[in-house]
């Protein structure tokens, strides 16, 4: 590869990477919005819960049906439209007058999200090979905590004299810039008319692993979206101000980034299912600490290192699961892959919030993740490493 070549990929590189950027920021900004949201409309935790979850209900149907799209009419175009959808919903959110209208909306904009990652994640693998491939997969994947530290500074920043409707707004305008920036990449799949059925590509396509792939996919998902979701929440019912959780999300956020680069740098050396693995294993471990912290020292270190493993495994099945599937069906199969994860995340958000107002123990809440994260690691062994057909072309 020539040196304007490789100038070109990588410029694609980071305009493709702004799909996981969007999406962090989102479910970021959410996180916080939801604090303020559930004093002002006085919601149960449940209620509060059920935001989170009825905008994953929205990314689940986004993954099955963009994923398929991506298939059908090409990535650039896919990604277009999902950002758009995204853009769109947040501009109208911001005018929500209330829970029930809030819900609704969220589940049109959850659509656009859960649309973004899984084609992303296709158009790499459209256009890398091998090891190459895994790689660059784990990076994009990086994006990740760049939004969230967007959201956290967004946050910070801008809701005292915004609000949550002002920063939706923000949100929706940044959106419409990249979809600029989309517009300049080229096609990475051009041949879609060969695209099958979605419902066709699954029967043809499925394998007993596949089952495992969605397993992992799963609790990988209902971890990371239960238990980060509800962090800044949880650091006020453990007496921390909500100016302090944001700091304290912070910090955790930034130890995401050698999470990454430490996977990806292991993806050139071992499988990556393997990486996956080590890293669920790792998440288990963060979730005992967490669960057992009492001292703001403890409960830093714990997060950072939950916070370290959550988003490399994260990044690990994202580069495994695209070169498990042929370019033909690879849309659709990571998009279904993807969704049957987002269920997971539905859970997640709102079995917290049920147990909270149970008034179980926190500790005891996150060795419950701590088993999902270890069933996870499980799972993605039975996978194969990938569909190897293009690759050794």
């Amino acid at each position: 590869m020539d040196h304007t070549n490789q100038q070109t990929m990588s410029r694609v590189f980071l305009i493709i990477g702004t799909a996981w950027l969007f999406d962090a920021m989102d479910v970021g900004l959410l996180s916080f919005i939801m604090s303020i949201v559930h004093k002002e409309w006085a919601l149960t935790n449940s209620q509060t819960g059920l935001i989170s979850s009825i905008s994953t209900v929205g990314m689940v149907c986004g993954g099955f049906y963009f994923g398929h799209l991506a298939d059908r009419i090409g990535r650039k175009n896919t990604l277009i439209a999902t950002l758009l959808t995204f853009s769109i919903g947040n501009l109208v959110l911001a005018g929500s007058p209330g829970f029930y209208t809030f819900l609704a909306i969220r589940f049109i904009v959850g659509m656009g999200l859960g649309g973004e990652l899984p084609v992303a994640a296709t158009y790499i693998a459209d256009i890398y090979r091998g090891s190459k491939r895994s790689q660059m997969l784990i990076l994009a994947d990086s994006f990740w905590a760049v939004g969230w530290l967007v959201a956290s500074f967004l946050s910070f920043l801008l809701t005292p004299v915004l609000g949550w409707r002002g920063i939706l707004i923000v949100t929706a305008i940044t959106g419409f810039f990249a979809i600029i920036l989309r517009k300049h990449i080229h096609e990475s799949h051009p041949e879609t008319a060969q695209a099958q059925n979605w419902l066709v590509s699954l029967r043809t396509t499925f394998k007993p692993w596949t089952l495992m792939l969605w397993l992992a996919w799963f609790m990988v998902m209902f971890s990371y979206y239960g238990m980060f979701m509800w962090l800044p929440s949880i650091m006020v019912d453990k007496g921390y101000g909500i100016v302090n959780s944001f700091g304290y999300t912070t910090i955790i956020v930034v130890a995401q980034l050698p999470g990454y680069f430490c996977a990806s740098w292991l993806a050139k050396r071992i499988k990556v299912k393997y990486v996956f693995a080590l890293y669920m294993l790792g998440t288990a471990l963060g979730a005992i600490m967490f669960g057992q912290s009492v001292t703001a020292v403890m409960i830093v270190i714990s997060g950072c290192v939950l916070s370290f493993f959550n988003l490399g495994a994260y990044g690990a099945i994202i580069a495994l699961t695209p070169e498990l599937y042929t370019n033909n069906i690879r849309g659709t199969m990571t998009g279904t892959a993807q969704g049957i994860g987002r269920i997971g995340a539905i859970f997640g958000p709102l079995l917290i919030g049920v147990l909270m107002d149970r008034s179980v123990n926190i500790s005891t809440i996150f060795i419950i993740f701590m088993v999902s994260l270890v069933i996870g690691s499980i799972a993605v062994l039975a996978l194969p490493t990938s569909s190897s057909q293009e690759d050794a072309e």
